[in-house]
């Protein structure tokens, strides 16, 4: 976070980097993004991965920040002997500064900050790359305006938070723009405290530090809901402190809201964002009516349409289906040297998000799926997510998601990959009987697999096209 204000105040480009990076995925970005100054920590899982790539790239300088520096208390529960050998040692070279080491010099407060010159409106903030499900990464190009006003926009939405007064939970990854902005800049709008939470998965630890901290802000993903709302002896944690919930990331079901509002009293609300809108473009009301299975509303200054299919060209009825596009302070400036991507993103000023969406009279967007989703099945057009949703309802699934794939009949059919819930077992022709009392005979899912998890990203959204490059291998064909 420091490092992050630092180069926002300096007007220079941040750029967010996974930790988990393979070394190629590495190279990729910083070469893309040319990346000349790195900040990472003295752990197994970044240092030696940036020592490594070094010379493979445009980097110039390698400022490493010592965990044993900030944390020598918490060391040994942190990291026990078993872990210790994920701290590495830092070795001296051309290009290597120590993080501490640098703070040192300016702890007599005689420099001056640089006075910068910004023109919100058109000078880079950030480059944030897309998860690069569908190939290579590629970096939105976020100014100034469009980060502070998408903090400002979703601060609004917080009607319930006061000022100085609440505590987040930072349980969501910061260099993914949902964290970024809901977790870390949200929180700094409201002078507010932040829990910062290196491992989300962490369950026990996260319910120990709500209770602890009396969190009272915990945006998240379902999977996070999910896992807390099925946790052994969640009751015993005091939860009761949480106001407010934003969900995001993937379709929110309803028995996830309800137990984690029985369990809380907070509210939970569904929203949806992309990372070319920093994120956030709609969310149902904290305060006021929710719409089930509705992405909810715009936020303020966000204007919204739902379009033709085919052209783009065409505004649609309400409730007919179409190409979701938006236009607001918060969409951003392009993609960082993909004009012809960037042409076909943003027309007019307006964002084509590729999501197929509906919106009701009273102006609650429902998303239906992505548009590259969508299945064609003996003539049929699918959206995957309305199997998801089915599948969710059975007690007995914990995780779900269906994917399209080739059939010599139908041209393609329907595969749902489930994980269950602890300690049950269910058969592939119950989850099937199932989804046929709830969805048209040719939306069923012609096959199901059990697995003990699926594909993820970091902040909890399955990756729908790597079950389906992995189902493909299996079958020796290609996406």
């Amino acid at each position: 976070m420091i490092s992050y204000l630092a180069t926002l105040r300096l007007g220079a480009v941040v750029v967010m980097c996974n930790p988990m990076y393979t070394e190629d995925e590495l190279v990729h970005q910083l070469n893309d993004s040319e990346t000349e100054t790195v900040i990472t920590l003295d752990m197994v899982i970044t240092y030696p991965k940036i020592k490594n790539v070094k010379d493979k790239t445009k980097i110039k300088r390698v400022i490493v920040s010592d965990l044993k520096e900030y944390l020598p208390f918490l060391l040994s529960l942190l990291f026990p002997l078993a872990r210790r050998s994920e701290l590495v040692k830092v070795e001296d070279g051309p290009g290597i500064y120590l993080f501490k080491d640098l703070l040192k010099e300016y702890k007599d407060g005689s420099s001056t900050p640089l006075d910068v010159n910004i023109d919100p409106k058109e000078d880079i903030a950030l480059l944030q790359y897309t998860g690069g499900t569908t190939g290579l990464s590629k970096a939105a190009m976020l100014t100034h305006m469009n980060i502070v006003s998408n903090a400002l926009q979703a601060r609004s939405w917080f009607v319930n938070g006061v000022d100085g007064e609440e505590v987040c939970m930072g349980a969501l990854p910061f260099f993914h723009v949902y964290g970024m902005t809901i977790a870390m800049n949200v929180s700094l709008v409201l002078g507010g405290s932040i829990v910062l939470m290196p491992d989300p998965r962490d369950i026990k630890t996260v319910l120990k530090s709500i209770s602890k901290h009396k969190v009272t802000i915990f945006p998240g993903v379902p999977t996070m809901y999910v896992a807390i709302n099925n946790f052994p002896g969640v009751e015993g944690y005091n939860l009761n402190t949480i106001k407010s919930c934003l969900s995001g990331a993937a379709p929110l079901p309803i028995d996830v809201i309800q137990k984690f509002e029985k369990i809380t009293g907070g509210k939970l609300v569904e929203g949806y964002g992309l990372t070319e809108s920093s994120p956030l473009t709609h969310a149902n009301p904290l305060v006021g009516d929710v719409k089930i299975g509705s992405i909810g509303l715009a936020v303020p200054d966000t204007e919204i349409k739902i379009v033709d299919i085919e052209s783009g060209e065409e505004e649609i009825p309400l409730g007919s289906e179409g190409e979701l596009a938006i236009k607001g302070p918060q969409v951003m400036k392009g993609y960082w040297n993909s004009p012809e991507e960037t042409k076909v993103a943003l027309r007019d000023g307006w964002l084509y998000t590729g999501d197929i969406a509906r919106m009701d009279e009273d102006g609650y967007t429902y998303i239906v799926d992505r548009k590259k989703d969508m299945v064609i099945a003996g003539g049929y057009n699918i959206y995957p997510r309305d199997i998801d949703e089915v599948l969710f309802q059975h007690p007995k699934v914990l995780k779900a998601c269906a994917v399209g794939i080739p059939d010599q009949y139908r041209g393609e059919s329907l595969k749902a990959f489930v994980v269950l819930k602890e300690n049950e077992s269910a058969t592939e022709q119950e989850i099937i009987d199932f989804c046929s009392e709830r969805l048209a005979k040719y939306k069923v899912p012609k096959s199901v697999e059990f697995r003990d998890e699926l594909p993820e990203t970091m902040v909890g959204k399955v990756l729908r096209r790597a079950l389906k490059e992995e189902e493909l291998e299996k079958r020796g064909e290609s996406v």
